[in-house]
């Protein structure tokens, strides 16, 4: 299904009259200083250049995003093993290959911290295969089944994970969308992990067990869609879709991926999201960018929302039955997909 948007029209009507008037300024400008027998740029004229030479990424739709993620709640939690499960993981796939993409499928038995075994799928579509340099973006897919940050009676409940899961792929897919319509000029790929928020629950009395999260990006980061596989760096979309959100420094990103971290930022306050990522530093966070870094040497940046002002860090529907639909917030869609948009367009 495809929105029919006239804010993008008249958007992308404004981008081409600008186009034009830049142009026209350049021109005239040329004229004048060779009339002028100057040797010597203003610095005026050399800002300009520079502004002119950033690339006009697309325009993000935050209605198509939103439509992305509500399509995936419809299918109910997407908990490994379960019938929404299986039928997302197919509708996922389906809109990458619709968009252009190159998609590949890697189906792994996982083993939880309890022992199940998970009947898990990775999906990762590439764009723009030849090029040697590559951005990987990434979200996980896969829904908590557990709500153990709610009240007892809800423990065992599996969430909607509209915004811990959902939101970071509506966002990709949207991403994918407008690549289909305009390719940047490196390589893309964007992958969704599985299983990630399998993770030991906060009632759980057994024995602790370490990297019981994140086990789609772990197999990923052992056995890559395609072997020996490379990135110049990547961008992880992990809860970034509640209201009021505010997006801080992760802190292993920052300690791993400092000189990506400063561009996302830099980027996002330069088209007047700065109140949205914030320079300050947030806390760190076990999440899919960790493992993609450790096995694959990527650097990777974690863009999570963090509250320090609720008790766990996060989102206050983190792990509740209350992370639906209805907190979604378009507003911060549209910070984060623009944000990432114009990060990866202006990639050279």
């Amino acid at each position: 299904m495809y929105l029919c948007d006239e804010t993008i029209l008249k958007a992308r009507i404004m981008i081409f009259l600008n186009k034009v008037l830049s142009t026209t300024a350049i021109l005239m400008g040329g004229l004048l200083i060779s009339s002028c027998g100057s040797s010597k740029k203003s610095d005026n004229s050399i800002e300009k250049e520079k502004t002119v030479s950033n690339i006009q990424a697309p325009v993000f739709n935050a209605d198509s995003a939103y439509h992305y993620i509500n399509n995936q709640v419809v299918f109910g939690p997407r908990v490994p093993n379960s019938e929404a499960h299986k039928k997302c993981g197919e509708y996922l796939a389906y809109e990458l290959k619709r968009f252009g993409a190159k998609v590949y499928n890697q189906y792994a038995d996982l083993v939880a911290y309890d022992g199940t075994i998970l009947k898990s799928r990775n999906i990762i579509g590439e764009y723009n295969p030849e090029a040697k340099k590559r951005v990987l973006l990434f979200a996980h897919w896969d829904t908590r089944p557990y709500a153990d940050n709610d009240i007892e009676k809800n423990h065992h409940t599996p969430i909607d994970g509209a915004n811990d899961g959902a939101s970071g792929v509506g966002i990709l897919l949207e991403i994918a969308r407008q690549i289909q319509k305009q390719s940047p000029a490196i390589g893309i790929d964007i992958a969704f992990f599985d299983a990630e928020d399998y993770g030991i629950p906060e009632f759980y009395k057994g024995i602790y067990k370490p990297d019981t999260w994140c086990l789609g990006s772990q197999y990923w980061g052992r056995i890559p869609h395609k072997a020996g596989y490379k990135a110049k760096f990547g961008i992880l979309l992990d809860m970034v879709g509640g209201k009021n959100a505010t997006f801080y420094y992760e802190g292993y990103s920052k300690r791993t991926a400092n000189n990506v971290v400063k561009k996302i930022w830099e980027t996002a306050e330069s088209i007047g999201y700065g109140n949205v990522f914030v320079k300050e530093n947030g806390g760190e966070i076990t999440d899919d960018h960790i493992y993609v870094n450790r096995f694959r040497q990527i650097p990777c940046v974690d863009i999570i929302h963090y509250d320090g002002n609720t008790g766990t860090g996060f989102n206050p529907t983190w792990h509740t039955v209350d992370d639906n639909i209805s907190n979604i917030d378009k507003a911060t869609l549209q910070a984060v997909g623009q944000t990432v948009i114009q990060v990866i367009y202006n990639e050279k």
